[in-house]
């Protein structure tokens, strides 16, 4: 037992990777070429990836709603996880970084789990609520702008059904969020966010120090 956290030197997450990941080839491929670009750190890390697509398969999940793509190592994860008749809408506005996702996903058997639409993701989601799917989605995963969090945030909320779960990236912001002398747009956006869903009895709440901060929020 203990009453912290422990602290993953490299040792320790070396240690982790070794004892758990069970990555599939085609996710690493896609990852080690993503690895190759000067954005590579908008990438989630193969641990969560493989959380994520856990928390798919404890779930349930049929219908699954991701908020930023970027290169598609989240969106593989977790189509990779969902039944065969599953669906997975991607929301970005980027053909170039989605287009690298793409293949990875055709070579996974995967493709036609995803559904990519290219826009602004505020845009996506209000059509897809004015297409009456409220309350019809199992997961969703927040992973885009800063900024636009808290309208991200209500909307993906609104998709998901009672016992929905939702999980959103970056909550820690590399520790930003705790410091008092931050006070760009991003870290000022996160803040407010983390502040909303400390107080949102809409959910039940876990912030976990995976990555960069992941919250789960588990619609009631």
């Amino acid at each position: 037992m203990s009453s912290t956290t422990l602290q993953l030197n490299e040792t320790i997450h070396n240690y982790l990777l070794g004892n758990s990941l069970r990555e599939s080839a085609v996710c690493q491929q896609l990852r080690e070429e993503t690895n190759t670009l000067s954005v590579c750190t908008m990438q989630v890390s193969p641990e969560q990836g493989q959380f994520m697509a856990l928390l798919v398969e404890l779930t349930g999940t049929r219908k699954a709603v991701e908020v930023g793509t970027f290169t598609g190592y989240s969106a593989l994860c977790v189509a990779q996880a969902l039944p065969e008749d599953g669906t997975l809408v991607c929301c970005d506005v980027s053909e170039e970084w989605t287009g690298v996702g793409r293949k990875y996903w055709e070579k996974a058997g995967v493709s036609d789990r995803v559904d990519l639409r290219i826009g602004p993701a505020v845009d996506t989601l209000k059509a897809i609520r004015d297409a009456g799917e409220e309350g019809t989605f199992d997961f969703g995963f927040i992973d885009a702008d800063k900024t636009s969090y808290q309208s991200y945030y209500e909307h993906t909320l609104s998709l998901l059904r009672k016992g929905g779960l939702l999980l959103i990236d970056n909550v820690l912001w590399g520790g930003s969020v705790a410091d008092p002398d931050r006070t760009d747009k991003d870290t000022k956006a996160i803040r407010a966010l983390n502040a909303l869903l400390h107080r949102d009895d809409r959910v039940s709440l876990s912030m976990l120090p995976i990555g960069d901060g992941l919250t789960l929020a588990l619609k009631r």
